[in-house]
């Protein structure tokens, strides 16, 4: 079972005329940042992905999409 510790890493982009290189706890923290960014390209995340491009599809086009509707149920009632 995976366990998420929560440890509270600062990054700081002020020196206050110190040294400006990159100190190894910032270091530390990116690359924990960047890790946990990688980690969601599972299955799931494709499907997710997936599920949210059709749903961005069919929401813009959610009128026009009623409107086909009913114009064949009216012509299906029309026709019967």
């Amino acid at each position: 079972m995976k366990t998420n510790t929560n440890t509270a890493r600062f990054w700081s982009t002020a020196s206050f005329g110190g040294n400006t290189d990159t100190s190894s706890l910032e270091l530390l923290s990116l690359g924990d940042h960047l890790g946990v960014c990688k980690s969601p390209n599972g299955h799931l995340f494709a499907l997710h992905c997936v599920v949210e491009s059709v749903r961005g599809f069919m929401a813009t086009r959610f009128v026009t999409t009623l409107v086909f509707v009913a114009l064949l149920i009216g012509i299906a009632a029309l026709a019967s």
